[in-house]
């Protein structure tokens, strides 16, 4: 004779089994398509900044001291006026959002991108917020006015001697999120010009995109 029992116990735990494993099914898709969402929504927010081009019309960076340069695209400044060094490059946003510069990090001559980035909390704080909108242009600035300024003197050497820097500016979008390290180089073009170029990315709040 049939243990019905038996039988209904096996039937509703087969059921149950069939039932969790639909249930992990359903919660391993659901979580997945968030993660998709939620890339999805940070790629809309993430910015990427590139020197502007040579075409492009030139930036009109003003400092403090009231002196204003006009930088054309795909050009740099790197000048020193009355004992105070002016910096700054010509930037575009390739990316889709909004951009926030936060900081910089000088070095001498050409550092290749092998050679990794600097610690962000070595980077210097931007004395004022600068936005870039998506598919827009701006600048990124910079002047060393203090006469210990440990960076003053290779600066300075660069100006005089005409050799490269290399300038890495740390900049995120509007929530301060997604920040970016983006290594720009500084480089004579001529007798009297010089020129911006960019050399490396790196994603400090996302996967990084030259895995070893």
């Amino acid at each position: 004779m049939a243990d019905w029992v038996t039988i209904s116990s096996l039937a509703t735990a087969g059921g149950t089994l069939v039932l969790a494993g639909a249930t992990f099914a359903s919660v391993r898709s659901a979580n997945r398509a968030a993660r998709v969402a939620e890339r999805t929504l940070l790629v809309g927010l993430r910015p990427v900044l590139v020197p502007s081009r040579p075409e492009e019309l030139p930036e009109r960076i003003e400092f403090a001291e009231g002196l204003t340069f006009s930088v054309p695209g795909g050009a740099a400044l790197l000048e020193e006026s009355a004992e105070i060094i002016y910096m700054g490059l010509p930037l575009r946003n390739v990316g889709s959002g909004l951009a926030v510069l936060l900081g910089w990090y000088i070095q001498e001559g050409l550092v290749r991108g092998a050679q990794g980035h600097p610690d962000p909390a070595d980077f210097r704080i931007t004395v004022r917020d600068i936005y870039i909108g998506p598919g827009d242009t701006g600048y990124w600035q910079a002047a060393l006015r203090e006469t210990d300024d440990p960076w003053r003197e290779m600066v300075r050497e660069a100006i005089t001697r005409r050799t490269p820097l290399t300038v890495d500016v740390l900049y995120g979008d509007h929530e301060g999120a997604q920040r970016e390290i983006t290594r720009f180089a500084i480089r004579p073009d001529d007798e009297t010009v010089w020129a911006g170029q960019v050399g490396r990315h790196w994603s400090l709040d996302g996967p990084d995109p030259h895995p070893r």
